[in-house]
Protein backbone atom coordinates (compact mmCIF):
# COMPACT_ATOMS: atom_id res chain seq x y z
CA UNK A 1 0.00 0.00 0.00
CA UNK A 2 2.65 2.12 0.99
CA UNK A 3 4.49 1.56 -2.56
CA UNK A 4 1.65 2.63 -4.84
CA UNK A 5 1.21 6.39 -3.32
CA UNK A 6 4.69 7.47 -4.41
CA UNK A 7 3.40 6.29 -8.17
CA UNK A 8 -0.11 7.88 -8.26
CA UNK A 9 2.29 11.36 -7.17
CA UNK A 10 4.92 10.92 -10.40
CA UNK A 11 2.28 11.04 -12.58
CA UNK A 12 0.87 14.26 -13.03
CA UNK A 13 4.59 15.41 -13.19
CA UNK A 14 5.33 13.38 -16.46
CA UNK A 15 7.60 15.50 -18.53
CA UNK A 16 5.95 14.04 -22.02
CA UNK A 17 2.48 15.82 -21.74
CA UNK A 18 3.71 18.87 -22.38
CA UNK A 19 6.24 17.73 -25.19
CA UNK A 20 2.94 16.63 -26.74
CA UNK A 21 0.87 19.52 -26.66
CA UNK A 22 3.76 21.41 -28.63
CA UNK A 23 3.63 19.47 -31.49
CA UNK A 24 1.25 20.90 -34.20
CA UNK A 25 0.41 17.86 -36.01
CA UNK A 26 -0.70 15.71 -33.12
CA UNK A 27 -2.99 18.38 -31.02
CA UNK A 28 -4.65 18.80 -34.41
CA UNK A 29 -5.40 15.29 -35.26
CA UNK A 30 -6.73 14.41 -31.71
CA UNK A 31 -8.59 17.47 -31.23
CA UNK A 32 -12.15 15.80 -31.67
CA UNK A 33 -11.68 13.38 -29.11
CA UNK A 34 -9.46 15.75 -26.51
CA UNK A 35 -12.70 17.89 -26.24
CA UNK A 36 -15.64 15.32 -25.42
CA UNK A 37 -17.74 18.81 -23.41
CA UNK A 38 -17.47 20.84 -27.26
CA UNK A 39 -19.09 18.19 -28.99
CA UNK A 40 -21.90 17.21 -26.11
CA UNK A 41 -23.09 20.61 -26.08
CA UNK A 42 -25.83 20.53 -28.89
CA UNK A 43 -26.75 17.11 -26.83
CA UNK A 44 -27.74 18.75 -23.73
CA UNK A 45 -30.77 21.00 -25.62
CA UNK A 46 -32.74 18.06 -26.46
CA UNK A 47 -33.58 17.48 -22.39
CA UNK A 48 -34.82 21.44 -22.31
CA UNK A 49 -37.34 20.30 -25.72
CA UNK A 50 -38.46 17.95 -23.61
CA UNK A 51 -39.29 19.34 -20.76
CA UNK A 52 -41.28 22.30 -23.21
CA UNK A 53 -43.27 19.87 -24.67
CA UNK A 54 -45.00 18.95 -21.20
CA UNK A 55 -46.28 22.60 -21.59
CA UNK A 56 -48.15 22.15 -25.35
CA UNK A 57 -51.37 20.24 -24.51
CA UNK A 58 -52.63 22.61 -22.05
CA UNK A 59 -56.21 22.81 -21.89
CA UNK A 60 -57.31 26.08 -24.25
CA UNK A 61 -59.50 28.80 -22.38
CA UNK A 62 -63.41 28.98 -23.97
CA UNK A 63 -63.55 31.68 -26.34
CA UNK A 64 -65.51 34.05 -25.18
CA UNK A 65 -69.00 35.01 -26.77
CA UNK A 66 -69.63 38.59 -28.48
CA UNK A 67 -71.89 40.43 -25.85
CA UNK A 68 -74.77 41.56 -27.73
CA UNK A 69 -75.27 44.78 -28.70
CA UNK A 70 -78.33 47.11 -27.94
CA UNK A 71 -80.19 49.15 -30.52
CA UNK A 72 -79.18 52.46 -30.28
CA UNK A 73 -83.31 53.99 -31.27
CA UNK A 74 -81.76 57.81 -31.36
CA UNK A 75 -79.72 57.14 -34.24
CA UNK A 76 -82.30 54.50 -35.85
CA UNK A 77 -84.68 57.74 -35.76
CA UNK A 78 -82.05 60.06 -36.97
CA UNK A 79 -81.09 57.90 -39.90
CA UNK A 80 -84.91 57.35 -40.74
CA UNK A 81 -85.24 61.27 -41.21
CA UNK A 82 -82.21 61.47 -43.75
CA UNK A 83 -84.74 59.52 -46.15
CA UNK A 84 -87.11 61.59 -47.48
CA UNK A 85 -90.51 60.40 -47.95
CA UNK A 86 -92.11 61.51 -51.37
CA UNK A 87 -94.82 64.22 -49.27
CA UNK A 88 -91.40 65.95 -47.95
CA UNK A 89 -89.91 65.55 -51.60
CA UNK A 90 -93.36 67.42 -52.80
CA UNK A 91 -92.77 70.45 -49.84
CA UNK A 92 -89.27 70.52 -50.91
CA UNK A 93 -89.98 71.36 -54.74
CA UNK A 94 -92.78 73.63 -54.03
CA UNK A 95 -90.59 75.74 -51.46
CA UNK A 96 -87.73 75.56 -54.21
CA UNK A 97 -90.11 77.39 -56.41
CA UNK A 98 -91.67 80.03 -53.75
CA UNK A 99 -88.09 80.15 -53.62
CA UNK A 100 -86.92 81.28 -57.12
CA UNK A 101 -90.30 83.06 -57.77
CA UNK A 102 -89.53 85.34 -54.88
CA UNK A 103 -85.65 86.23 -55.89
CA UNK A 104 -87.14 87.24 -59.19
CA UNK A 105 -89.78 89.63 -57.68
CA UNK A 106 -86.85 91.34 -55.67
CA UNK A 107 -85.16 92.21 -58.81
CA UNK A 108 -88.25 93.51 -60.55
CA UNK A 109 -88.85 95.81 -57.54
CA UNK A 110 -84.88 96.88 -57.54
CA UNK A 111 -85.67 97.47 -61.57
CA UNK A 112 -88.48 99.23 -61.40
CA UNK A 113 -86.71 101.98 -58.64
CA UNK A 114 -85.90 104.31 -60.99
CA UNK A 115 -87.66 106.62 -59.67
CA UNK A 116 -86.40 106.85 -56.83
CA UNK A 117 -83.25 109.19 -56.63
CA UNK A 118 -85.10 111.32 -59.56
CA UNK A 119 -85.70 115.14 -58.55
CA UNK A 120 -88.66 116.33 -58.04
CA UNK A 121 -89.07 118.43 -60.98
CA UNK A 122 -88.13 115.63 -63.09
CA UNK A 123 -91.02 113.56 -61.67
CA UNK A 124 -93.45 116.44 -61.93
CA UNK A 125 -92.85 116.72 -65.62
CA UNK A 126 -92.77 112.70 -65.95
CA UNK A 127 -96.47 113.46 -64.27
CA UNK A 128 -97.32 115.83 -66.72
CA UNK A 129 -96.40 113.90 -69.52
CA UNK A 130 -98.54 110.88 -68.30
CA UNK A 131 -101.19 112.89 -67.39
CA UNK A 132 -101.23 114.27 -71.36
CA UNK A 133 -101.23 110.89 -72.59
CA UNK A 134 -103.89 109.77 -70.33
CA UNK A 135 -105.99 112.34 -71.41
CA UNK A 136 -105.67 111.85 -75.30
CA UNK A 137 -106.46 108.51 -74.87
CA UNK A 138 -109.18 109.24 -73.26
CA UNK A 139 -110.43 111.45 -75.86
CA UNK A 140 -109.53 108.99 -78.36
CA UNK A 141 -111.68 106.34 -76.63
CA UNK A 142 -114.71 108.74 -76.35
CA UNK A 143 -114.40 109.63 -79.83
CA UNK A 144 -114.64 106.18 -81.22
CA UNK A 145 -117.46 105.11 -78.84
CA UNK A 146 -119.73 108.38 -80.44
CA UNK A 147 -118.63 106.92 -83.79
CA UNK A 148 -119.95 103.72 -82.79
CA UNK A 149 -123.45 105.04 -81.44
CA UNK A 150 -123.86 107.53 -84.36
CA UNK A 151 -123.19 104.17 -86.93
CA UNK A 152 -125.35 102.01 -85.16
CA UNK A 153 -128.41 104.52 -84.71
CA UNK A 154 -128.10 107.03 -88.03
CA UNK A 155 -130.41 106.31 -90.40
CA UNK A 156 -128.48 106.94 -93.70
CA UNK A 157 -125.01 104.63 -92.12
CA UNK A 158 -123.33 104.74 -95.31
CA UNK A 159 -123.19 108.68 -95.11
CA UNK A 160 -122.41 108.51 -91.55
CA UNK A 161 -119.48 106.18 -92.50
CA UNK A 162 -117.95 108.29 -95.41
CA UNK A 163 -118.01 111.37 -93.36
CA UNK A 164 -116.46 109.36 -90.27
CA UNK A 165 -114.01 108.53 -93.25
CA UNK A 166 -112.94 111.58 -94.44
CA UNK A 167 -112.45 112.97 -90.88
CA UNK A 168 -110.07 110.02 -90.02
CA UNK A 169 -108.12 110.64 -93.25
CA UNK A 170 -108.02 114.50 -92.40
CA UNK A 171 -106.55 113.62 -89.40
CA UNK A 172 -103.76 110.67 -91.08
CA UNK A 173 -103.14 113.86 -93.27
CA UNK A 174 -102.00 115.99 -90.37
CA UNK A 175 -99.90 112.91 -89.31
CA UNK A 176 -98.04 112.19 -92.41
CA UNK A 177 -97.50 115.66 -93.47
CA UNK A 178 -99.48 115.94 -96.35
CA UNK A 179 -102.08 118.58 -94.73
CA UNK A 180 -101.65 122.08 -93.38
CA UNK A 181 -102.50 121.84 -89.84
CA UNK A 182 -102.73 124.99 -86.79
CA UNK A 183 -103.67 124.55 -83.37
CA UNK A 184 -102.15 125.66 -79.80
CA UNK A 185 -98.41 124.96 -79.49
CA UNK A 186 -94.81 126.38 -79.05
CA UNK A 187 -91.93 128.34 -80.82
CA UNK A 188 -88.55 127.69 -80.55
CA UNK A 189 -85.85 129.75 -81.68
CA UNK A 190 -82.21 128.19 -80.98
CA UNK A 191 -79.55 130.51 -82.09
CA UNK A 192 -75.73 128.93 -82.76
CA UNK A 193 -73.35 131.79 -83.10
CA UNK A 194 -69.92 129.74 -82.83
CA UNK A 195 -71.67 126.47 -85.46
CA UNK A 196 -71.17 124.20 -82.93
CA UNK A 197 -74.74 122.78 -83.05
CA UNK A 198 -75.29 118.61 -84.75
CA UNK A 199 -78.01 117.10 -86.57
CA UNK A 200 -78.00 114.71 -82.90
CA UNK A 201 -78.75 118.07 -80.96
CA UNK A 202 -81.94 119.01 -83.53
CA UNK A 203 -83.06 115.46 -83.49
CA UNK A 204 -83.34 115.36 -79.42
CA UNK A 205 -85.18 118.23 -79.63
CA UNK A 206 -87.68 117.18 -82.76
CA UNK A 207 -88.31 113.70 -79.95
CA UNK A 208 -88.26 115.63 -76.99
CA UNK A 209 -91.25 117.24 -78.50
CA UNK A 210 -93.05 114.35 -79.51
CA UNK A 211 -92.36 112.67 -75.96
CA UNK A 212 -94.55 115.40 -74.70
CA UNK A 213 -97.68 115.03 -77.18
CA UNK A 214 -96.70 117.03 -80.30
CA UNK A 215 -98.80 116.09 -83.38
CA UNK A 216 -97.23 118.56 -86.12
CA UNK A 217 -94.08 120.06 -86.37
CA UNK A 218 -91.79 122.07 -89.01
CA UNK A 219 -88.57 123.51 -88.83
CA UNK A 220 -87.71 127.26 -90.47
CA UNK A 221 -90.72 127.19 -91.86
CA UNK A 222 -90.04 124.86 -95.05
CA UNK A 223 -89.39 121.98 -93.67
CA UNK A 224 -92.59 119.24 -92.30
CA UNK A 225 -90.80 116.81 -89.64
CA UNK A 226 -92.73 113.07 -90.19
CA UNK A 227 -91.22 109.95 -89.09
CA UNK A 228 -89.03 109.65 -92.59
CA UNK A 229 -87.41 112.71 -91.90
CA UNK A 230 -83.61 112.63 -91.48
CA UNK A 231 -80.75 114.96 -90.03
CA UNK A 232 -77.34 114.90 -91.31
CA UNK A 233 -74.13 117.41 -90.56
CA UNK A 234 -73.42 119.67 -92.96
CA UNK A 235 -70.42 122.18 -91.23
CA UNK A 236 -71.74 124.75 -91.34
CA UNK A 237 -75.79 124.22 -90.78
CA UNK A 238 -77.68 121.19 -90.39
CA UNK A 239 -79.06 119.26 -93.40
CA UNK A 240 -83.17 118.19 -92.97
CA UNK A 241 -84.92 115.90 -95.64
CA UNK A 242 -81.61 117.30 -98.08
CA UNK A 243 -82.35 120.79 -97.48
CA UNK A 244 -79.83 122.68 -95.21
CA UNK A 245 -80.36 124.61 -92.77
CA UNK A 246 -78.28 127.55 -90.84
CA UNK A 247 -78.73 129.43 -87.48
CA UNK A 248 -81.34 130.27 -85.97
CA UNK A 249 -83.70 127.31 -86.29
CA UNK A 250 -87.10 127.93 -85.53
CA UNK A 251 -88.88 124.76 -84.75
CA UNK A 252 -92.25 124.80 -84.44
CA UNK A 253 -94.80 122.23 -83.32
CA UNK A 254 -98.60 122.24 -82.03
CA UNK A 255 -99.89 120.65 -79.47
CA UNK A 256 -100.26 121.26 -75.52
CA UNK A 257 -98.33 124.51 -75.17
CA UNK A 258 -97.86 124.12 -71.71
CA UNK A 259 -96.48 120.56 -71.48
CA UNK A 260 -94.73 121.74 -74.82
CA UNK A 261 -93.04 124.44 -73.29
CA UNK A 262 -91.72 122.24 -70.03
CA UNK A 263 -90.14 119.59 -71.94
CA UNK A 264 -88.04 122.08 -73.68
CA UNK A 265 -86.96 123.62 -70.52
CA UNK A 266 -86.60 120.38 -68.67
CA UNK A 267 -83.47 120.21 -66.90
CA UNK A 268 -80.61 118.63 -68.94
CA UNK A 269 -82.99 119.08 -72.09
CA UNK A 270 -83.09 120.90 -75.24
CA UNK A 271 -82.61 123.98 -73.67
CA UNK A 272 -80.08 122.97 -71.17
CA UNK A 273 -77.86 121.39 -74.09
CA UNK A 274 -78.00 124.43 -76.27
CA UNK A 275 -77.21 127.37 -73.34
CA UNK A 276 -74.66 124.76 -72.11
CA UNK A 277 -70.65 124.68 -73.08
CA UNK A 278 -71.25 121.83 -75.50
CA UNK A 279 -72.89 124.44 -77.91
CA UNK A 280 -72.45 127.54 -76.39
CA UNK A 281 -76.09 129.23 -77.88
CA UNK A 282 -79.20 130.76 -76.50
CA UNK A 283 -82.69 129.04 -76.56
CA UNK A 284 -85.70 130.95 -76.52
CA UNK A 285 -88.92 128.91 -75.96
CA UNK A 286 -92.92 131.02 -76.77
CA UNK A 287 -96.35 129.54 -75.72
CA UNK A 288 -98.41 130.12 -78.52
CA UNK A 289 -102.08 129.99 -78.76
CA UNK A 290 -102.54 129.49 -82.54
CA UNK A 291 -99.43 128.07 -84.60
CA UNK A 292 -99.85 127.49 -88.25
CA UNK A 293 -97.79 124.33 -90.08
CA UNK A 294 -97.55 124.84 -93.28
CA UNK A 295 -94.98 123.11 -94.82
CA UNK A 296 -96.04 119.66 -96.05
CA UNK A 297 -94.48 116.44 -96.91
CA UNK A 298 -93.91 114.96 -100.30
CA UNK A 299 -95.07 111.52 -99.78
CA UNK A 300 -92.65 108.66 -101.51
CA UNK A 301 -94.49 105.67 -103.34
CA UNK A 302 -93.38 102.82 -101.70
CA UNK A 303 -91.30 99.79 -103.24
CA UNK A 304 -92.20 96.92 -100.98
CA UNK A 305 -95.17 97.79 -98.40
CA UNK A 306 -98.81 97.22 -99.18
CA UNK A 307 -101.70 97.83 -97.64
CA UNK A 308 -102.72 94.23 -95.66
CA UNK A 309 -106.41 93.62 -95.68
CA UNK A 310 -108.48 94.48 -93.27
CA UNK A 311 -108.95 91.73 -90.30
CA UNK A 312 -112.53 92.14 -89.72
CA UNK A 313 -112.94 91.28 -93.56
Amino acid sequence: MSDEKPDKAATPVDPPEPVEAAQPDASQAEAPQVEPPQVEEPQAEPPQAEAAQPEAPQPESPTPMPKQRTPNLALRRLKAGFKPSRGQAIVAVVLALVACVAVVQVRVNRADDGYQNARREDLIAILDGLGQNTRRLESEITELEERKNSLSSSADKAQTARQQAEAQVRTLGILAGTLPAQGPGVRITLNDPEGKMTSGNLLDAIEELRDAGAEAIQINGSVRVVASTDFVDANPGIRVDGQKMTSPYVIEAIGESHNLAEAANFPGGLVSEVTGPQVGGTAEVNELGTVSITALHAPEEHRYARPAPSPTK
